[in-house]
């Protein structure tokens, strides 16, 4: 499938160039007239500074309800405790960053991610909880910022997809498809672990290491710090195919035509938008990609900033494209870029 590209230029008009691109790329195609369609972003954890600027969002909102469409915003709540972890707290982040006043802004799992649907699904799990606005829209625009992620090696469109349209569930899922091995017999009762979650999911009992699975993330950050071998790292291969798993879980809730793609390369920063501190551009911005495949965006994509990233973070961001691929999920890796 080709992706449609337009290159980042400040000296432009980027927005008029971004509009030439959705029409090239059959963008808004996906909407109907009356469908319900979900803007699926990511607004930013609070004071990041990178996420896609809400006037490019609205462009997008704008030409939804020109098609017929009803559009509304949203994004599932996170698992980290933080400003976006339930609804109020989520839509408050939104509006102060400026998405308030385009569409409503609907946390698509609820007032504190209760509110999905279970969905079987291919790869490394077997079902996952998609939360319930996404599996109730119509139709679907992802519209994602390209940049590093530290559990993921980049996020684009299929991290937007797998963990941003997941429940709290779906998100702990794909978390503990890593694996953490624990072995309390060998613990010292150091406390190095405690110190090194910041989801209060370590703590001591009876001198030991104990971990709440319900808090823990598998992120590795306390298996890092530990010295006794109480606690290993698992597959940390297993969270890109979890992500690819839960993409393949949320586009079969559409029917077919009804999803497309936008994603923004520029801010191109170390971390995701998840953290209020995302590191340094480690990337020259490179420019706007739309395309009706979640693989062939993502493989644009990877081409540019694929080795970068995950040679910086140990990681092979490529498994998502390839494992949802694999799946059925049409697209191309080798994707033929059309620059407009």
């Amino acid at each position: 499938m080709t992706v449609h590209f337009v290159k980042w230029d400040p000296s432009a008009p980027m927005l008029k160039r971004c509009k030439e691109l959705y029409e090239a790329a059959g963008v808004f195609d996906v909407v109907e007239k009356g469908d319900l369609v979900a803007i699926k972003l990511h607004v930013g954890e609070y004071g990041n500074p990178n996420h896609v600027k809400p006037v490019f969002v609205k462009e997008i909102v704008e030409e939804v309800k020109a098609r017929g469409g009803k559009p509304f915003l949203t994004d599932a709540n996170t698992l980290y405790k933080a400003k976006r972890h339930n609804a109020v707290d989520h839509m408050a982040t939104a509006q102060a960053h400026g998405f308030g006043d385009i569409a409503p802004f609907v946390v698509a799992d609820g007032l504190k991610g209760e509110n999905g649907k279970v969905i079987k699904t291919k790869g490394v799990l077997d079902e996952v909880e998609v939360a319930g606005a996404i599996v109730e829209a119509d139709a679907m625009i992802v519209v994602t910022h390209a940049k590093g992620h530290v559990a993921a090696g980049v996020g684009a469109a299929i991290k937007n997809l797998g963990m941003g349209c997941a429940t709290r569930n779906g998100k702990r899922a794909q978390h503990r498809s890593v694996g953490l091995t624990i072995k309390s017999e060998l613990c010292e009762g150091c406390g190095a672990c405690v110190e090194a979650c910041w989801m209060g999911a370590a703590s001591l009992v009876d001198g030991k290491v104990h971990i709440d699975e319900n808090e823990c993330m598998c992120c590795g950050g306390c298996a890092e710090k530990c010295k006794s071998g109480a606690l290993t790292e698992g597959n940390f291969d297993n969270m890109n195919r979890a992500l690819a798993s839960t993409a393949y879980a949320v586009l079969s809730t559409f029917k077919p035509g009804k999803v497309s793609f936008i994603t923004f390369a520029t801010n191109i920063s170390e971390m995701c938008d998840c953290a209020s501190n995302p590191g340094p551009i480690m990337h020259p911005d490179i420019g706007v990609y739309a395309s009706k495949s979640a693989v062939s965006i993502d493989a644009a994509v990877m081409k540019v900033i694929g080795k970068l990233f995950g040679d910086h973070h140990g990681l092979d961001p490529w498994l998502q494209p390839k494992e949802l691929k694999i799946f059925g999920i049409k697209g191309d890796l080798d994707p033929k870029i059309k620059e407009i």
